[in-house]
């Protein structure tokens, strides 16, 4: 079994605009499941990739090339190779040349699930909604994959930022099946919950979201606007001085600010 920290690095290296607020997932290294063996392959082309992520992780775009450049001399057709090559070029605002790497991993490896995670993270970037949303899908299917739950919520990230949100729901409650504790669908879910004015289940969703992830600007102001509508001014107090407090230049702040609540 795969453990939550794995699964929560699973989303790395994805980012996506929702509503009119940015949802960034963690950008930290790749993950087991972000980057992982597709086939067996030589210690010393292991080697390499391994150093490159590790660059990767560092943000040394030099260094990573260069350890990516002798893992493909040492095996050509390591397909988590081109993944990494993917993730490098896609960081480093070169799309045309992610796009060739990863088609090219999956030309090796059709069934590699985190290639196609990653994949559709790209074209839904480049705004190709539909293809992305596929691409996702094709990665959720694999029976193989550790970690579905992980592409449905990225498909419902990218449904989100072209404003569908309707669509972009019904995915947050799949992934949410697979895995309750994912912080980005289940914040997501309190928005669209609290949109249709269930204020009592997007309390549900806050809450839930609260037990595995730390308060963000974006959730203290929701936990304002939900208890407000609850009428409970204890909660509304307390979710106020903490987004004051550990926020003070945020945009939530400045809404808090104008809308008088103390």
């Amino acid at each position: 079994m795969i453990s939550r920290p794995q699964r929560l690095a699973s989303l790395l290296f994805i980012l996506a605009t929702v509503a009119c607020q940015p949802i960034s997932l963690p950008l930290n290294a790749p993950g087991e499941s972000t980057i992982r063996p597709a086939r067996t392959t030589n210690e010393i082309t292991q080697s390499h990739l391994n150093l490159a992520v590790e660059y990767i992780r560092q943000g040394d775009h030099e260094g990573a090339l260069e350890a990516l450049n002798r893992a493909r001399r040492a095996d050509p057709n390591y397909p988590a190779v081109y993944n990494a090559y993917g993730i490098l070029y896609q960081q480093i605002g070169e799309p045309a040349r992610a796009e060739e790497s990863f088609r090219r991993a999956i030309g090796l490896d059709n069934n590699d699930s985190p290639t196609l995670n990653n994949y559709g993270r790209l074209l839904c970037q480049q705004g190709r909604a539909a293809e992305a949303e596929k691409t996702f899908l094709r990665a959720a299917k694999n029976p193989l994959y550790q970690t579905p739950e992980i592409a449905l919520t990225n498909a419902g990230l990218c449904l989100d930022s072209q404003g569908r949100a309707r669509e972009a729901e019904a995915y947050y409650r799949q992934a949410l099946q697979l895995d309750p504790e994912i912080p980005q669908a289940l914040l997501r879910m309190c928005e669209i919950i609290l949109n249709k004015k269930d204020h009592l289940s997007a309390r549900g969703f806050l809450q839930r979201y609260q037990q595995v992830a730390r308060h963000t600007s974006r959730s203290l102001w929701l936990g304002v606007q939900i208890e407000k509508e609850l009428g409970d001014k204890d909660a509304v107090s307390s979710y106020a001085l903490l987004l004051r407090n550990a926020f003070p230049d945020s945009a939530e702040a400045g809404l808090l600010s104008r809308s008088g609540i103390r």
